[in-house]
């Protein structure tokens, strides 16, 4: 296949390659430069679409996130699917989920992956990778180790769309690959000629070698983590199996995985085993397991080399367990049995087009960079977690389970809460897999992956999913006196290390009503840090349970849960102002505002934190899970503003409506907020518990497409599977306050979009009755639902159960809809939840 290593790309292609080289620069300019007019945005469009499209796989781009932090995951996988292969990079900064879109270089293709983390590289367990060839036939001239097999990519080179990914390396190689459920499967393309010439890397000397392609499997993760571990290779059949143990990348402990590898397409030459750099034929087996020598830590498996290829190109079937390497064989004969690539890419464009399917939106004037921005958002929304069911090594279970909840912290917010309209049947696997989780190990999970304890980030966020899904009447096997039994716990019952699980400070929390700075917690481990965040997400939880206890008749159990959720305002502050000493002039800066939530001591004396700590503008990263501050990811300022279960009150803390409105845009427009982060996502949104819908729509529109776009840097930060829940429910005309039966509304950005009801048979509409593509209105003038006209600015979650048509006409300024007393969301202290 030479047509991938044209030296000049068509000049379509380089008109796209410069086009996306433009929106790169964009992409990573600072923060402050990162909001140019939305004309200007506008303009830099694709084709803008005349009608809708039945084929909305052509507007998914996985590669969107794959710079800037986004740490996405673009490689071929079906919807919550285990096998997840993809070209690996050295960019270990960014290469969380393997794939860089940079010039980093290629160092295997890879069969587990997670999507959108932070911290370390997350798997990337037991990588393949082809040479067309070595020096003098010699396989021992041949690269191994993962530094020295490192290879560079042809530019512009790297494909990928749902259920399949593509990439040139500068050595000829042209790999494909696609995946079932617990397979991959790779298409190695190679010249036709018999001797291959090519160069490296662009510092190295043109080398050529006889065409007789040689792909070896690595034990090594891409963290390098593996400990121990097996691997044989069959010198008949080429079947290479084994596994190892390994590191979660945030969490405890180590998990196993296995392999079995199989190849068609060319003729068996030699095999054998590496360890590092070094190569032998005389050992096909390394491990205690398969007879083989011990096997060291780093790149060490088993390599296969065939015959030039009679049609040029070698399959690789890949099966994966966390079972056994049996089990890995099971899988991959069960489900592709056939080698056929193109059946299984087929196969997964279907399952992916029935996923999406779900919604249909109006794409009327629309350019093509915003319809990607919406449906590769909502597509990332379901690679995340991951349907494990079948493979769990730790318990036997009927019950469904999904690992990947990377963090819940993170994805409560909105991505639990999509899934929750548009796949109730997952989200409803995934609650009940959190409460066997709960079952089994005696704390429902906060962050877990790779069958392992992730740490905690904040509260027991788990709470806020099982009580989301109660109250939306998700029931289909729960066991919801059992689901109950845990959020209890939660709230009840600190463990020995809360650092992976549950609540810490449980002692303080219940007598004094909140975390103070000081806190001498002698009943578990965890870091003593986070009290403002702790806090705040602690009294929410509380409020989600107290609704629980209401929906399961609980009625003590609900006036309990309903006290605490107040204790947030134990840490208000009215004093506190927002003034900070500039590090580089040395000068006083801040705002007029005061009043703020405060760390506070156990004596209930005020510490010290400035409001702006951890935000863009003043040390945005001292506040990560290490932190000795009392805030995570997120400043004093984003967190006086979490308070959903009683945003009444807080508005009035605040001064009333205008102040509060005056301080919210003030947070939005200063450089503090950092949408990056997920507990930005509401703040957003809550212009409407000050009568304000329309600056919710207002930021919106600010945010959408400046951050979120179709850029491979089109995402602010982390994916975590959240981002593009955010970006889905914006561009379709709702937010969620997740654990209430509350969707904040403000216009769609398509013309219409219709959501299929949970029983197939309707749908929700959300329309603009006037819709301009060019957005000079956006604000809400008058709304109707099933014709009858409709004042609130939010929404239950019954109309997406039962369907209907909620209509908007639209205007260029804001208008008095939705700004009634009568017409705002609930809030505790109005008796309206």
């Amino acid at each position: 296949m030479a047509g991938p290593f044209l030296t000049t790309p068509p000049r379509r292609r380089r008109v796209l390659m410069f086009t996306l080289f433009f929106l790169l620069v964009w992409a990573v300019l600072p923060i402050e430069s990162f909001n140019p007019p939305r004309r200007l945005l506008l303009g830099i469009t694709r084709t803008v679409v005349e009608k809708s499209s039945d084929d909305i796989l052509q507007f998914v781009d996985p590669l969107i996130g794959t710079v800037n932090g986004g740490h996405v995951f673009p490689g071929a996988t079906l919807p919550y699917g285990m096998a997840k292969p993809v070209a690996d990079t050295n960019n270990w900064g960014e290469a969380a989920a393997g794939f860089v879109s940079d010039d980093s270089l290629i160092t295997g293709f890879s069969q587990f992956h997670d999507s959108g983390t932070g911290g370390n590289p997350s798997m990337g367990n037991f990588p393949l990778f082809a040479h067309p060839g070595c020096l003098e036939d010699d396989f021992t001239k041949c690269h191994y180790a993962t530094a020295e097999r490192a290879i560079s990519r042809v530019n512009g080179s790297a494909t990928a769309r749902p259920g399949y990914f593509a990439i040139g390396l500068s050595n000829s190689v042209y790999a494909e690959m696609t995946s079932t459920a617990h397979t991959s499967l790779f298409r190695f393309n190679f010249p036709s000629a018999a001797e291959v010439t090519y160069t490296p890397d662009s510092k190295d000397m043109p080398q050529s070698v006889p065409s007789s392609p040689l792909i070896l499997l690595d034990l090594i993760d891409l963290s390098n983590s593996r400990s121990g571990g097996d691997i044989e290779v069959n010198t008949s059949t080429g079947r290479m199996k084994g596994g190892g143990s390994f590191r979660p990348s945030f969490g405890q402990g180590l998990y196993k995985a296995y392999f079995c590898a199989d190849f068609h397409g060319a003729e068996i030459r030699r095999t054998g085993t590496f360890s590092h750099t070094g190569a032998t034929d005389s050992v096909q087996a390394l491990g205690d397991l398969y007879g083989g020598v011990r096997i060291p830590q780093g790149s060490a498996g088993t390599w296969v080399q065939f015959s030039q290829a009679p049609k040029n190109r070698i399959l690789a079937r890949v099966g994966v367990s966390f079972i056994s390497a049996s089990r890995a064989c099971q899988n991959a004969e069960r489900e592709i049995g056939d080698f056929d690539f193109s059946r299984v890419v087929a196969a997964s464009e279907v399952a992916w087009q029935g996923k999406l399917a779900v919604i249909k939106a109006d794409h009327t004037g629309l350019n093509t960079d915003l319809l990607k921005t919406f449906w590769s958002g909502l597509y990332r929304t379901m690679i995340l977690p991951q349907d494990y069911t079948g493979e769990n090594p730790l318990w036997q279970s009927d019950e469904p389970y999904y690992d990947s909840f990377y963090c819940i912290w993170d994805s409560f917010r909105a991505q639990h809460p999509l899934l929750t309209i548009i796949d109730p049947k997952t989200q409803t696997e995934m609650v009940r897999a959190l409460i066997n989780i709960y079952k089994h190990e005696g704390k429902l999970p906060d962050c877990r992956m790779s069958f392992s304890k992730g740490y905690t980030q904040g509260g027991s966020n788990a709470d806020v999913v099982l009580a989301d899904a109660l109250i939306k009447n998700l029931t289909m096997g729960i066991d919801w006196s059992l689901g109950y039994e845990a959020v209890v716990s939660d709230a009840e019952e600190e463990p020995s290390d809360w650092s992976v699980s549950g609540r810490g400070g449980i002692d303080s929390w219940h007598k004094l009503g909140y975390i103070p700075v000081d806190d001498n917690d002698r009943k578990g481990t965890g870091p003593l840090s986070r009290s403002i965040s702790r806090t705040v997400e602690y009294a929410y939880d509380d409020f989600v349970i107290a609704l629980m206890a209401r929906e399961l008749g609980h009625k003590v159990d609900e006036a309990k849960y309903l006290k605490r959720s107040h204790n947030w305002r134990n840490l208000w502050n009215p004093e506190y102002d927002d003034h900070y000493r500039d590090r580089a002039t040395g000068t006083i800066q801040g705002s007029t505002f005061r009043g703020f939530l405060q760390p506070r001591f156990a004596n209930g004396t005020f510490s010290e934190q400035t409001a702006r700590l951890c935000s863009p503008v003043y040390e945005q990263h001292v506040c990560y899970f290490d932190t000795r501050h009392s805030t995570y990811e997120g400043s004093p300022w984003l967190y006086s503003f979490y308070v959903p279960q009683d945003m009444e009150s807080l508005v009035s803390l605040m001064g009333g409506a205008e102040p509060f409105v005056e301080r919210l845009d003030y947070f939005h427009s200063s450089g503090i907020m950092y949408m990056g982060n997920e507990p930005n996502f509401l703040a957003t949104f809550q212009f409407h518990y000050a009568g304000r819908p329309g600056r919710s729509a207002y930021w919106v529109h600010q945010y959408i497409p400046s951050l979120f776009n179709s850029t491979i840097g089109g995402i602010p930060g982390n994916d975590d599977c959240a981002m593009g829940a955010f970006s889905a429910f914006a561009f379709m005309g709702f937010f969620p306050v997740a654990g209430q039966d509350v969707y904040l509304l403000t216009p769609p950005l398509f013309r219409e979009v219709s959501i299929k009801t949970p029983d197939g048979k309707g749908s929700a509409t959300l329309r603009n009755a006037n819709f301009d593509p060019g957005y000079t209105g956006i604000y809400i003038q008058s709304a109707k639902l099933n014709g009858e006209p409709y004042t609130r600015n939010w929404i239950t979650h019954d109309f997406f159960v039962k369907g209907g048509v909620l209509e908007f006409v639209l205007g260029p300024k804001e208008s008095s809809w939705g700004t009634q007393k009568q017409d705002l969301p609930p809030s505790l202290s109005t008796g309206t939840i």
